[in-house]
């Protein structure tokens, strides 16, 4: 069989190349120990991936299924049982034991077809629990970090508050004595008050965020024992990107779409073989008396050869044969889609990673900027040179760009992530290491 091409032009190199292999495990790019054993615990108790892993189970059945009509199929018959015939009702025992066989040659490869058909199906669904097993991972990961941004934001919000309290004590103090007006200190109030209502925002998004941890960890969210506190890692070097065809032998989701394509091809060669003549040969032997103890004494013996040739179906064969074609083009068309979603999925990686960077150097020198202008402005306030809405627009301002800048690095760190999940290959989990069937199946 011809290896089958995805209908799509040949691609040109991807926007960027990095310099970094990326390691099988992608994960540990990170040097993460926190983030390292959670995607361990997700791909061990994940119940959606151990539903994927059965539905491979379920295919490996399958295959041995199919593969048992290349041998025979052997029955054996016993029967016993007492007559008693009219009119004198004399009789006696009536035993008989047989043994029959039933065999088809696989004269055209229809049979061999059709196992072959089963074998890339289940290499599909292999595929496909890979494919899980790297979401799982990606998904874990994705929200480690927004938790980790959450945390961060929360801690960076508490700091907000007590600096607003602190400001609001002392404009009230001036206020005392003359120095400000009442409608300073309702507008320091309100930016309190709105830092406050961030502070409960960002407490329910860790709690949330946690419990989509726990549902990926595989345990109820209130089981879910305490995460500790942690900080972004340095985000590692920008990884190789290789050819872009090399997608297709590295991502479990692309060798999925191409096992169905090859699966698609084999059942419709068992449609093409079905339109030929069939042989078949049956074997039976068998033993008959009314006399238990010399029922094995005698045996007949029958050998027959059936050949069966489809003369007059009404068109049903070829219309199988055009069902079973226009399924494989499906599934062809299928896989060029897939595989160009891969090629975008990778582009759209590398140019959100390269213009958030930009972004990130963008808020850190507003930030700064800010920062200057608001010390500068306290000082004029203080002064009495300033009206205090320039101070506190400049506050909140400055209060602003801090959060930004953590969840900015939080989605380059996202973005890092589905790069990597784009162009990253599958990766052993403990259940296939266990399985000798897989071996079996990548070979």
């Amino acid at each position: 069989m011809q290896e089958v091409e995805a209908p799509i032009q040949d691609p040109k190199s991807f926007a960027a190349e990095g310099s970094v292999g990326i390691q099988e495990k992608w994960w540990t790019s990170f040097e993460d120990p926190i983030l390292n054993r959670l995607i361990d615990t997700a791909l061990t108790s994940n119940l959606e991936l151990a539903g994927s892993w059965e539905q491979f189970q379920a295919s490996i059945a399958s295959v041995k299924s199919q593969r048992s009509f290349l041998f025979p199929d052997i029955q054996a018959e016993a029967r016993t049982g007492i007559s008693r015939p009219e009119p004198d009702f004399a009789g006696g025992e009536n035993s008989r034991v047989g043994v029959s066989a039933a065999y088809e040659i696989d004269l055209w490869g229809r049979i061999r077809s059709g196992i072959e058909a089963e074998e890339f199906r289940a290499q599909a669904n292999y595929f496909d629990y890979q494919a899980a097993a790297m979401t799982i991972s990606a998904e874990t990961a994705i929200n480690w970090y927004r938790l980790v941004s959450a945390q961060k934001e929360l801690a960076l919000i508490e700091e907000q508050v007590q600096t607003n309290e602190n400001i609001l004590k002392l404009i009230r103090a001036r206020y005392a004595s003359g120095q400000i007006r009442a409608v300073d200190i309702l507008r320091q109030e309100n930016l309190l008050e709105s830092t406050r209502n961030q502070q409960i925002t960002f407490e329910t998004q860790v709690q949330l965020i946690e419990n989509q941890l726990a549902v990926l960890l595989g345990t109820p969210p209130q089981n879910l024992a305490e995460i500790p506190v942690a900080g972004f890692p340095e985000l590692p070097k920008l990884p190789e990107t290789g050819l872009p065809l090399e997608l297709t032998r590295r991502r479990p989701d692309l060798k999925r779409a191409y096992s169905l394509v090859l699966a698609a091809d084999r059942d419709m060669a068992v449609a093409i073989r079905n339109k030929y003549p069939s042989i078949s040969l049956d074997l039976s032997a068998q033993a008959r008396s009314n006399d238990f103890n010399a029922l094995f004494k005698d045996w007949a013996y029958t050998l027959a050869g059936n050949i069966v040739a489809p003369l007059i179906y009404g068109g049903r064969l070829n219309a199988e044969v055009d069902r079973t074609e226009a399924l494989k083009n499906q599934r062809l068309y299928e896989y060029g889609q897939t595989v160009l979603i891969a090629f975008r999925e990778v582009e759209d990686a590398i140019i959100r990673e390269l213009k958030q960077k930009e972004r990130i150097t963008n808020l850190e020198k507003q930030l700064d900027l800010s920062a200057k202008t608001n010390k500068q402005l306290k000082l004029s306030f203080l002064n009495g040179l300033t009206d205090y809405l320039d101070v506190l627009l400049a506050l909140g301002q400055e209060q602003q760009l801090q959060r930004d800048l953590i969840n900015a690095e939080q989605q380059l760190l996202e973005i890092r992530i589905g790069l990597y999940r784009a162009l990253a290959g599958s990766f052993e989990t403990e259940r296939e290491v266990e399985m000798e069937e897989v071996k079996y199946l990548e070979e």
